[in-house]
């Protein structure tokens, strides 16, 4: 036979300079032969593409994107904002005399005497008197009696309060009043009123304080706004009304009123006889939502009209003399709200895709796009969290009721059935709502979530490690730690661990599309995250309407579709991680 000579390294003749299938499995490290098992399954490594994508989106897009993830946009745009209201008045409005007060308790006091019927009234220790002057007009008196009469020889003698002056002529004009059965009269240019208890009388003194009437005062100009909340001005318009008087005479000037409907308007007659509007007496109150509107006489009118003629809108010209539209609502009886369009910076809420927003702003005006990237970064971080507390958990107490089985696994798979039998839903709806009435910290939720989660989720890695476990302790290598004196918990957790960590491996990687979809399922709810922070979850969760869903497709399809890439790549690298562990995978 013959002997070959030269390099054994030199290949044979032929080319075959490759090594055998068997030949390169003994030459492969086992992490090689693991990556080549990998890298064959392109499935698997589709699903790592995936993922890694996914990662540079969330993570890296997070710091390029140009806004914030908080970061809130706006536009300008027209919307119909309250700009004036209109109500009937239906209490008493009081003009005071300068110099006067009328304080709060005594406008309570008048008004239970006058629905009691009684013309006289106190408040704060002083004595006070109404009359009425005409349908709508109360006059205020301050009232202090002055004298006390008793019936002597068919008429009264008087006798003056102390410090009090009563003149004979004013006694004898209360005495004929008393005589002719009034409660009032008038004396000299004063007022005085009378009062009787028994044969007993006093006559008090009369001092106008304030006038009570349900009418409106509106001047038709700015410059005449002084004078017609001036109180004589006031009073007397209003004698002149309950009167009914045509003209009536203020500070020098002549004025004329008449009445249109339900509204008197008063106008100033000049030297020449030109008559010129000077104000308007109505049962309405009409005023700006703001002190700097000014509601005109011109401009109540405008609504008057509107409001007697049941529209809902009408139109009234600006200072430009340019025509604006106004809208009518009345959210409660008597109560009129004037609302006109007005060009104000709005949230630039569900704005379409542009070339600013490329996935356009979701419901609170912010970028969807970068909303996403930070959302991915939570979502991510979520299940690689709740993973790495179920292996710790899992792989615990699996361990150690793989290592000891006997009583102590009995008690331990009877405790993870015990706790698998408890629905984990319900408890997470639960726990949603206490996080919601205790008004927990969106930041300090996150990471109650992700305990929350790991705590109900490692019974099945423990299932696994306690089964390879239970297998591996048998192994000769365990035979020899244990004769070395190596401690129990370098046993499991440095010779029987390690040898379950390529399972492991794969059931997280398989877990972790489950958890995200956990997480997202949670948001959509409610249960999970809370604004301002994002997840995907809480992003799909705008899809909560079939006008949502068919007019703003990018508020969801979007954040669908990154958990739909996400758990497809977890699966993807997942299943290839299994058959590459899988020592009786055909290669």
């Amino acid at each position: 036979m013959p002997i070959q000579t030269g390099n054994p390294a030199t290949p044979p003749a032929g080319g075959a300079g490759r090594l055998d299938d068997e030949a390169r499995a003994r030459s492969l490290s086992p992490t090689m032969l693991v990556f080549k098992r990998f890298v064959r399954n392109r499935l698997a490594v589709v699903g790592t593409v995936m993922l890694a994508a996914m990662f540079v989106f969330s993570f890296v897009g997070g710091i390029v994107s140009p806004y914030k993830q908080e970061q809130t946009f706006y536009k300008t745009g027209a919307v119909w904002k309250e700009y004036a209201s209109l109500s009937v008045n239906a209490e008493f409005r009081y003009s005071v005399d300068p110099g006067r007060d009328l304080p709060t308790a005594a406008r309570a006091q008048f008004i239970l005497a006058m629905n009691a019927g009684k013309p006289d009234f106190s408040a704060g220790g002083l004595d006070y008197r109404w009359e009425e002057i005409g349908e709508d007009l109360r006059a205020l008196y301050g009232s202090t009696e002055i004298a006390v009469g008793l019936p002597l020889a068919g008429a009264y003698t008087f006798t003056a309060a102390p410090g009090a002056d009563f003149p004979d002529g004013l006694a004898a004009a209360a005495s004929d009043a008393l005589g002719a059965g009034l409660d009032a009269f008038e004396w000299d240019g004063g007022r005085y009123a009378l009062a009787r208890s028994g044969k007993r009388a006093t006559v008090s003194a009369l001092v106008e304080i304030a006038l009570a009437s349900a009418r409106v005062f509106d001047a038709f100009t700015p410059k005449d706004e002084p004078a017609v909340a001036e109180y004589a001005f006031r009073r007397a318009a209003l004698f002149a009304i309950a009167g009914g008087a045509d003209t009536f005479s203020y500070d020098g000037r002549t004025f004329t009123v008449g009445a249109e409907g339900e509204t008197s308007v008063v106008h100033e007659i000049s030297p020449d006889g030109e008559r010129t509007e000077f104000a308007m007496l109505s049962p309405y109150i009409a005023q700006g939502v703001t002190p700097d509107i000014r509601v005109t006489v011109a401009f109540k009118d405008a609504i008057l009209d509107a409001v007697r003629a049941r529209e809902g809108s009408f139109s009234y010209p600006d200072p430009d003399g340019a025509d604006r539209e106004y809208q009518l609502s009345s959210p409660k009886p008597d109560t009129y709200t004037v609302k006109r369009e007005t060009l104000t910076q709005l949230y630039d809420v569900e704005a379409r895709p542009s070339a600013a927003h490329w996935l356009g702003t979701d419901s609170n005006g912010m970028d969807m796009l970068t909303r996403l990237m930070h959302g991915g970064r939570i979502s991510l971080m979520v299940g690689f969290i709740v993973v790495l507390i179920e292996l710790f958990i899992g792989v615990v107490v699996g361990g150690v009721a793989g290592y000891f089985g006997g009583i102590v696994d009995l008690c331990l798979m009877r405790f993870i059935d015990l706790f698998n039998s408890v629905p984990q839903w319900p408890l997470l709806i639960i726990m949603g709502s206490v996080m919601d009435t205790l008004e927990i910290d969106p930041y300090a939720r996150i990471y109650l979530l992700m305990v929350v989660l790991g705590i109900l989720g490692w019974t099945g890695i423990a299932r696994v490690v306690r089964g390879q476990i239970l297998t591996l302790r048998e192994q000769d290598f365990m035979v020899a730690a244990e004769a070395a004196g190596i401690r129990v918990s370098a046993r499991i957790f440095r010779h029987l661990v390690p040898n379950v960590m390529p399972l492991l491996i794969v059931q997280a990687t398989l877990s972790l599309g489950g958890i995200i979809l956990t997480e997202a399922t949670l948001s959509f709810l409610g249960m999970g995250l809370k604004y301002p922070l994002a997840s995907w979850g809480t992003i799909i969760n705008a899809a909560t309407s079939i006008y949502t869903m068919t007019n703003f497709w990018y508020l969801w399809i979007p954040a669908g579709m990154l958990i739909l890439i996400t758990v497809l790549g977890f699966n993807f690298v997942g299943d290839g991680l299994r058959d590459a562990f899988d020592p009786k995978m055909k290669r």
